[in-house]
Parts: C-alpha cells; sequence; structure tokens
C-alpha cells in the first residue's frame, strides 16, 4: 500500500471508529424528598416499588449513600456545588448565604460544555441561584423543551410528594396517594415500626403514609421513565434516582443517624456508556458515598474536569479516586433551635460529636411539634408511657460521643462510646472528625450572630474561614469547641481561652464553662462577670448562660433582656433560647420577656418562619403547656 493510500486508510478508519462513538450520555436526575431506602429492592418486605426495583435490577444499587445533613436545603446546597454545607455557610436550617465569587453550581459548567439543563423545579440552595446555573427552572421545566434532538441534557425532576408535610397533612397525603390502587394500600397493623417510636394507632398511620407516599412516588418516577423510552433516550440516558435525607419523621429528618441520612441511590447507565465493570445491572456497590458526590460524578460522566475547590469526588466513569473511607455530616440550627453534631461514619460504624450535650435531644421546634407522632410521643412522655428506647430521646441531656454498629444494631440503640472494647473504634472515628473539621473550615462553629458580622465584612461566609493563617485557626477553633463539651479536666484551657482576642473562641470558652456550672464558679466567675460586657452580642450572651448555671443569674438577666430586645436578628434568637433554658431562674424578667416577645414580631431569616422559642418558655413559666404560634 502506498503511503498516500496508507493515510486515506489510516483516517477512514478514524473517521469510522468516531462515527461509531456514542454520543455524549444524557443524565437525568430522578430525586424526591424525605425517604430512607424503604424500597422493595433495599429489602424492604413492606415496600411497594416495582419501577424503582425495576431501574435497579437494571442498574447499580448503593447500599452505602448518605447524605451530609438530615434535612433539605443544607443538603441541596451541598448537592448543587458539591461543597459541604458548613464550608459555604449554607449550614444553618432556612439561611441565606452569598456564594462567593469562583463557586459555581456545577449545571453552569455543564451548559459551558453545551448540556442543556433544566430543573423540575426545588432549589432551595440557601444561596441567590446564579442566573447561569439553569436554561429551564420551573414546574413545566423538561428535556423536551430543548428544541435540537442532538443536544445533550442533564434534566432533575423532583418528587416533593413524599416531604414530611405529606405525612402530617392528611389532606395533602390524600391527593399525593390518590393514584394508588387497593393493593397497594398498606395495613398498618403489619407494619413494623423503629424501637424509638410508641405502637400506637396514631404513630402506625403515620408509617403507613410514609410507605404509600413512597409507592405513590414510583409512579411518577415510572412516568418519567416512560417517557424517556417514549422519546427513544432511554439506551442514551443515565439515570440517577436518590433522595435528599432520611424519612420526615422524629428522631429521623434533621437527625445525623441512619434514619436521618441513609438514603436510596440507584443508577442506571446504558451499556454504551459503562467503563470497566461500572454499571452491570443487578450488581449492589457497598462503597461509601456522600450526596456532595453527585454533582462531581455527573460532571465525570459528562467527560468534564472537576472544579479545583469541589470537595465531592466521582464515583462513576472515568480515572476514579480511591472510595472513601469515611462520609461526614452536620447538623446546626433547625429553624429556632441550635444543635451543633457532626457525624462521622465508615462502611460499619457512626461516630457523634454532640458540641451542646446540655441540650435535649427533643427540642422544641415549631414545625416538628405539627407532627402527629411527635405529638403521640409527648403525650405518652408526660403520662411516663414510654418504652425505653422511645423515653431515651427525652433525656434532658446528651452523652458527648456517640458511636454505634451499624449492622449489629441497624436502629443505632446501643451507644458504644464507653464500651473499652471499642475504644480504639472510637479514637479512629473521633480522630477523623477532628481532620474534618480542620480541613473543610467548619463555620458551624461560629455562633451565627458573629459569622453574620465577619460574612458582611469579608463578602461571604465561605472567605471568613479563608483568611490567612486559617489552618491553624481552624485547628483552634475545633480543639476551643471539643474542649466547651470536655468536662473538668477543660476548665483551665476554657478560662485561658476567656481572654483571647478571637470572640469565636471567648464564645466557646464562655459556653464550656456554663456546661460545667458550679463547678467553674470560683475559677471563672471573675471571667465571666468581665464577659457580660464584651464587644461581642454572642460572647456576652454566653456568660449571660454560664453565670445562670453557676447560679448567679442576677447580674446576667438584664444583659439577656438587653440582647433579645435590641440585638441584631441572630443576636436576639441566641438570647431568647436561653431565657428558655434557664427555667425558674428567668422568672423576675418575665414581663420583659412579654415585650421582647411582641418586639420580636415578624423575626425571620429569610421570610419563612418566626422565632417562637420565648412562647414556650413564657408559656412554662406560666404554667401552661401550650406552643402559642
Amino acid at each position: 500500500m502506498t503511503r498516500p493510500l496508507a493515510v486515506c486508510f489510516s483516517l477512514l478508519c478514524l473517521s469510522t471508529l468516531a462515527s461509531a462513538a456514542p454520543p455524549r450520555p444524557n443524565i437525568l436526575w430522578l430525586s424526591c424528598e424525605d425517604i430512607s431506602p424503604h424500597l422493595g429492592c433495599y429489602g424492604d418486605e413492606h415496600a411497594i416499588t416495582p419501577n424503582l426495583d425495576q431501574l435497579a435490577d437494571e442498574g447499580v444499587r448503593y447500599s452505602h449513600a448518605f447524605t451530609t445533613a438530615g434535612v433539605c436545603a443544607p443538603c441541596r446546597s451541598g448537592i448543587i456545588t458539591g461543597m459541604y454545607q458548613t464550608t459555604l455557610g449554607t449550614h444553618h436550617m432556612r439561611c441565606t448565604a452569598t456564594l462567593p465569587d469562583g463557586i459555581h453550581p456545577f449545571p453552569k459548567f455543564l451548559r459551558d460544555a453545551g448540556y442543556f439543563c433544566t430543573n423540575n423545579s426545588k432549589q432551595d440552595y440557601q444561596f441567590k441561584t446564579p442566573a447561569d446555573t439553569w436554561d429551564v427552572s420551573s414546574g413545566k421545566a423538561h428535556w423536551r423543551d430543548r428544541g435540537d434532538d442532538d443536544t445533550p441534557f442533564f434534566a432533575v425532576f423532583n418528587f416533593t410528594g413524599c416531604h414530611e408535610s405529606g405525612i402530617a397533612r392528611k389532606s395533602k397525603y390524600l391527593d399525593v396517594t390518590e393514584v394508588l390502587t387497593d393493593d397497594q394500600r398498606q395495613d398498618p397493623a403489619k407494619l413494623q415500626l423503629p424501637p424509638y417510636y410508641c405502637d400506637t394507632t396514631i404513630t402506625r398511620e403515620d408509617w403507613k403514609r410514609n410507605y404509600e407516599l413512597i409507592t405513590a412516588m414510583d409512579h411518577w418516577a415510572g412516568g418519567l421513565i416512560q417517557q424517556l423510552k417514549d422519546d427513544g433516550l432511554y439506551e442514551n440516558t443515565i439515570i440517577m434516582f436518590w433522595s435528599d435525607h432520611g424519612v420526615g419523621l422524629p428522631r429521623a429528618k434533621r437527625w445525623l443517624y441512619e434514619s436521618g441520612t441513609h438514603i436510596p441511590l440507584i443508577v442506571r447507565i446504558p451499556a454504551a456508556y459503562r467503563v470497566d465493570d461500572q454499571g452491570t445491572p443487578g450488581t449492589v456497590c457497598d462503597d461509601l458515598v456522600s450526596s456532595i458526590d453527585f454533582g462531581p460524578t455527573v460532571l465525570n460522566l459528562a467527560g468534564l474536569d472537576l472544579p479545583s475547590y469541589v470537595q465531592g469526588q466521582s464515583f462513576l466513569g472515568s480515572d476514579l479516586p480511591a472510595p472513601r473511607q469515611y462520609v461526614f455530616g452536620a447538623r446546626d440550627r433547625m429553624d429556632e433551635r441550635y444543635d451543633i453534631i457532626r457525624m462521622v461514619r465508615d462502611k460499619r460504624f457512626r461516630y457523634l460529636r454532640n458540641f451542646e450535650p446540655l441540650k435535649s435531644y427533643y427540642q422544641y421546634i415549631n414545625t416538628c411539634e405539627k407532627g402527629a407522632t411527635m405529638r403521640e410521643l409527648r403525650r405518652l412522655h408526660d403520662a411516663g408511657q414510654l418504652p425505653p428506647a422511645a423515653e431515651y430521646y427525652f433525656s434532658p441531656t446528651k452523652p458527648v460521643e456517640e458511636l454505634y454498629d451499624c449492622e449489629a444494631d441497624p436502629h443505632e440503640i446501643h451507644n458504644l462510646a464507653d464500651d473499652d472494647a471499642y475504644a480504639d473504634v472510637l479514637k479512629r472515628m473521633r480522630d477523623a472528625q477532628t481532620r474534618w473539621i480542620a480541613d473543610t473550615g467548619d463555620l458551624g462553629l461560629i455562633p451565627e450572630a458573629i459569622l453574620a458580622e465577619r460574612a458582611e465584612s469579608l463578602g461571604s461566609e465561605y472567605a471568613v474561614l479563608r483568611q490567612v493563617d486559617a489552618d491553624r485557626y481552624n485547628k483552634r477553633l475545633g480543639e476551643i469547641a471539643v474542649a466547651a463539651s470536655s468536662g473538668p479536666s477543660a476548665l483551665k484551657t476554657l478560662v485561658d481561652a476567656a481572654e483571647d482576642g478571637d470572640s469565636a473562641i471567648r464564645y466557646w470558652a464562655a459556653t464550656g464553662i456554663g456546661n460545667l456550672g458550679t463547678v467553674a464558679k470560683q475559677a471563672a466567675f471573675e471571667s465571666m462577670t468581665q464577659l457580660l460586657a464584651d464587644d461581642s452580642s454572642a460572647v456576652r450572651t454566653a456568660a449571660a448562660r454560664a453565670l445562670c448555671r453557676m447560679e448567679l443569674p442576677e447580674a446576667a438577666l438584664p444583659v439577656l433582656i438587653h440582647e433579645m430586645t435590641t440585638g441584631a436578628q441572630w443576636e436576639r434568637l441566641q438570647a431568647a433560647i436561653v431565657l428558655d433554658e434557664i427555667d425558674e431562674q428567668a422568672l423576675p424578667v418575665i414581663d420583659q420577656m412579654r415585650q421582647g416577645l411582641q418586639y420580636q414580631k415578624g423575626f425571620n431569616s429569610d421570610g419563612k418562619y418566626r422565632v417562637r422559642v420565648t412562647n414556650r418558655a413564657l408559656n412554662e413559666l406560666e404554667g401552661t403547656n401550650n406552643v402559642v404560634d
């Protein structure tokens, strides 16, 4: 063969190979809200989910997928950016953070590469969505809007029907489940309740609704899959199905246990797009997957590079990193209540660090109190009729550390943190959590009032822990936050930190001294009294709390009332929570609290809720049990 002919032959071969290569994959996300893996393909004998079971038969079911929080908006901010909510400043439920320059929702990169991106339709990212994120984001958005059938698409459809409101509101439950046939209804008497619930008709009705809403969601998913088939797109579209967090019931949603963070994840990859043995139909993958990995995986499947700032990692496609050893999660403010908790999960164990152990598990949160199961739990608690596993969550305090063997104890009832046989596991998991806080820059350890001030000055929450010498400061912040719940052995450390030049460090020092209460009176009374005049409202309130816990409320109460009635938004909330916490010590200022309540009318984070914590404090002080809206 002459050289020109050889060249032509080679070019012809390359052309033939190029024409045979599949087009870029379409990617479809089927997301839903507030469900744990209560699906047939996950082995739940009560679940009626034929469409998703079929999807699992044709794809991969992930057994160890977890979200970074037990509630929607913080999780969704992480899903859309590939970053932890505690790094971005989107960690508090119902906050509005500022997305810093240079960090973008990942669909922007797909659009830049020629993808048509639609979202139908929930965003709820806790920051203003940049205009270049979606081609269309609405209740009517659809891949069919792209016009040119050759344009690859990334389409998100979100099912809201299984949200906790579908359980709580009978009218919504009936509307959502009207698609069910009689044989798709559940018999509540045959369902198995978790041991941390009470076994009553009311609780079983909620559990039944959860299953039936999931079946309705399965109808919805099946309809969209059929649309793909009708459009001739099924074999060139990668489908990912997932939930934003666990079931929308107490001790699940908002919490960092399996019930709150373990989610279903199913991925179907058509044969043309499989790499190595990925996507083999009917397989189960036990790799640890975090919800912040979803976006990076989509970018990798589309053949795009990951932005350098992304904290998630790809779990499908080419050139994958090593599988995760751990996944991490965080709980911060839930509406009107703070409870800072951090979670680490490996394939077997779950570790929790309660940074505010003196707070009960079941703090009053107005949204939660509307649910029938929560009301039933409170009713039986008041009557002294709860089983031990359910009564435990009404304990006035929490352990500082929790460790669970999720294989032997799937409901996480038996805390192994004090079991010497698991001391090595405890240390390993604790160390992983400590490293994560330092490495990621945990904004949840900065009181919200202080964070808001610094973010305004620096332009974004993210920038707050990205200053000069950030690594040293992040480590120091984590250490003092841990010391605050480390008991009397940390007293000297806390007293010294009360003189630190940084207000967030002083806050944790005062909080830790308050946790010690009367034990710290002799060593810390003077420093706490001085901090009542601190430049930071958060520090003043923490010092006032410390004095109240030392049983020295006289000088503290005027400070708390002042902060509650004249402070900025989060300063008022923090003071109101402390007044609620100190119970009868607040009686001398009950009239001022009532006036402060009047001042708070309309107080909200971003127009979505009003603070009601002071209402409960007043009710209890006045001897009533009503929660006033």
